[in-house]
């Protein structure tokens, strides 16, 4: 019985023992942690429960000239239901409620959503999608309709809100403002959304939440750690009517001619803001969208609108003037191995250079250039360079190509390279450096930036204002000028452009038509490509925009020339905006009194001042004003002829009396 009991205290011993030292290393543990790694655990127990949450910042809009949004971030919400979350009592009360309201909001039967909402009870679904991309009030309207309207744990709503970029003027324009990287969410790359990025982006703020039950993350203190610094608005120098006029004019012309691509710039003369840029190519359906942006990224030969460069040149170096003889032969000239051909059958014979680019004849710009230059071909290709015309423009939008002018040490370059620049091959430039140079034609020689962007704001402070850069100040002589502008409105009048003109608006410009992709010449002559071209400036007095359109690969079954298939365009264009956007005329000399008027208005006026009794004497006064004067006296007035008043029917200084009719007769 002793051994038994002994053998039980001593259990008891080990026992305790090992209970004694459990505790012992627990509170070594404890000291540890405490003493040793506590900062450790305290640091990794507060990243558990508090967290900093991130708080986007408002993007900018963008912003027409006259105040029109052209890209804005919105709300949009999606609304998804827990279908665990909710009662038996609550579904089964509200189900036939919730479904009629749901369809009569998303035009659907009532049974559809009576089925779903059933099903996803079934499956136990917690995230089942109500609905997508609702706006605000569409929001607010789903949040209030029955079970719904218990919230998130007696309702099972789930609210998922998103920052959505939104458009108001759709796809027109869309290349310019830019868009969304689809791959990369937050970040724009093109348009001004891109090249204005970081302005337009903001500041994320930063705040602290501490985790409560169920997941739920609340603010740790009432106001953000970090505040959200909204981004900046951007206004743009894009007209919005004349971007629809633009956009328009340029579809149809597309779709008329089964044409690849196009675009059309629009720009204000004397500032140099972009007032349009419409950028459209051929869907895989067969429709038009904006996929690229052409006028700034595509740099192809430009044909036949860089012979007014070529011309320019040779009119500024004195080298020919535009009465210069040149033979364009029967309309076929070889030249150092190689033919060069006109459009005109037969040819034009014996033309003067000013006519030589109004019917846009290759044989005649070509002998003019290479006679002048052959033996100095820099010469020629420096002056082009001095203008700028071989360098980006350096706009702030991204994706501006790069033009090529070769010149003579080049490894392409060749005794023809010469002749075929001037006639707009062996080169190449992008729409907008083209219109760039065309526009300081119409602007007298002064060559200005393009410009996009007007302003940046804040709110209604202005943060930082774009003005008009000048490039270059005086590209050609006055009289270089002149001559040039003279020829370009003659090419509408009586060039390759003559059906375009109109005797009621005056337009000024060059037409151009390049071949393309002719590396493998055989087959090209079994599927001839082209690029039609027309680029100038309107009215052809005093211009007040220039443009320049350009169109791919048209049918050539249907017609491949710029008068043909882009001249249309540009007239359309300019036409319209004068037609919907009148110029607003200035009256001068607002001070200058005529003397006859004055004298006019103060008899008049001081026969109105009186107060008459009797018939006052309206000999000698204006009809219109004999007319108001006795009309305010309660008479009834008839005129006979124009003028003034010679006779009145009732004497002067007879009693007046209401209603009685005096006739005048005027002359």
């Amino acid at each position: 019985m002793a051994d038994k009991e002994k053998n039980i205290l001593n259990r008891l011993y080990f026992i305790a023992g090992g209970m004694f030292l459990f505790a012992l290393l627990i509170a070594i543990k404890l000291a540890d942690i405490q003493f040793v790694e506590g900062d450790k655990y305290r640091e990794l127990a507060e990243k558990n429960t508090t967290k900093n949450f991130t708080i986007p910042a408002n993007r900018g809009n963008v912003y027409a000239d006259d105040g029109s949004l052209l890209a804005s971030s919105v709300p949009k919400y999606d609304i998804r239901f827990d279908a665990v979350t909710v009662s038996s009592e609550d579904f089964k009360e509200h189900l036939v409620p919730l479904s009629k309201e749901m369809g009569n909001m998303f035009n659907r039967p009532a049974s559809y959503y009576q089925n779903v909402l059933r099903k996803a009870r079934a499956n136990k679904n917690r995230y089942l999608l109500l609905a997508k991309n609702l706006g605000y009030s569409d929001y607010k309207r789903v949040k209030q309709m029955p079970l719904l309207n218990k919230g998130p744990y007696k309702g099972g709503i789930i609210v998922e809100q998103k920052t959505v970029r939104e458009h108001p003027m759709g796809k027109i324009g869309a290349r310019l403002v830019g868009n969304e990287d689809r791959e990369n969410p937050g970040y724009y790359a093109v348009g001004l959304e891109g090249a204005f990025h970081e302005k337009l982006s903001g500041k994320k703020g930063k705040r602290l939440k501490q985790k409560i039950a169920k997941g739920q993350w609340k603010p740790v203190y009432d106001e953000n750690e970090v505040e959200p610094q909204d981004g900046y608005d951007v206004v743009s120098t894009i007209d919005v009517n004349i971007q629809d006029i633009a956009h328009h004019a340029l579809l149809k012309q597309l779709e008329e001619y089964e044409a690849d691509h196009g675009c059309v710039i629009v720009m204000e003369v004397e500032t140099g803001e972009i007032k349009a840029v419409s950028n459209l190519g051929r869907s895989r359906s067969g429709g038009f969208y904006e996929r690229l942006n052409y006028a700034v990224g595509e740099s192809t030969e430009p044909g036949s609108t860089f012979k007014t460069v070529a011309l320019t040149v040779a009119l500024e170096h004195k080298v020919i003037d535009t009465a210069t003889v040149v033979d364009t032969k029967d309309g076929s000239f070889r030249i150092y191995g190689r033919t060069i051909s006109d459009s005109k059958r037969g040819g034009y014979g014996e033309i003067s250079a000013a006519r030589a680019l109004e019917v846009s004849s290759n044989i005649g710009l070509a002998r003019l250039i290479d006679d002048a230059y052959k033996d100095n071909p820099k010469k020629f290709t420096n002056q082009v360079k001095e203008w700028g015309l071989g360098n980006r423009i350096g706009i702030p939008i991204k994706g501006e190509a790069h033009p090529v002018i070769y010149e003579k040490g080049d490894d392409l370059w060749s005794r023809n390279a010469l002749p075929s620049m001037s006639y707009g091959y062996n080169l190449r430039m992008t729409p907008l450096q083209i219109l760039t140079f065309y526009n300081a034609i119409a602007n007298n020689g002064k060559m200005v930036k393009p410009r996009f962007i007007k302003e940046i704001r804040s709110w209604k402070e202005e943060i930082e204002s774009y003005e008009t850069e000048v490039l270059h100040g005086q590209i050609a002589s006055e009289e270089t000028i002149k001559k040039i502008q003279e020829i370009l409105k003659n090419i509408v009048k009586r060039g390759t452009g003559k059906k375009l003109y109109s005797e009621n608006f005056s337009m000024a410009g060059k037409t151009g038509t390049a071949r393309t992709e002719y590396a493998n010449f055989d087959a090209w002559l079994k599927d001839k490509k082209y690029v039609s071209s027309f680029a100038g400036y309107f009215p052809a007095e005093n211009p007040k925009y220039s443009c320049i359109v350009v169109i791919h690969k048209p049918s050539t079954k249907k017609g491949y020339y710029g008068a043909d298939v882009t001249g249309p365009v540009f007239k359309r264009i300019a036409q319209k905006i004068f037609t919907d956007s009148p110029l607003k005329a200035e009256v001068a000399n607002l001070d200058v009194v005529d003397p006859i008027f004055q004298n006019d208005f103060e008899s008049y006026y001081g026969k109105v001042q009186k107060r008459f009794s009797k018939i006052p004497n309206v000999k000698g006064m204006a009809g219109m004003d004999a007319v108001s004067l006795l009309e305010n006296l309660g008479l009834k007035v008839k005129l006979q002829g124009n003028g003034s008043v010679q006779e009145q029917s009732i004497p002067s200084g007879e009693k007046i009396k209401k209603g009685q009719t005096i006739i005048l007769t005027l002359s």
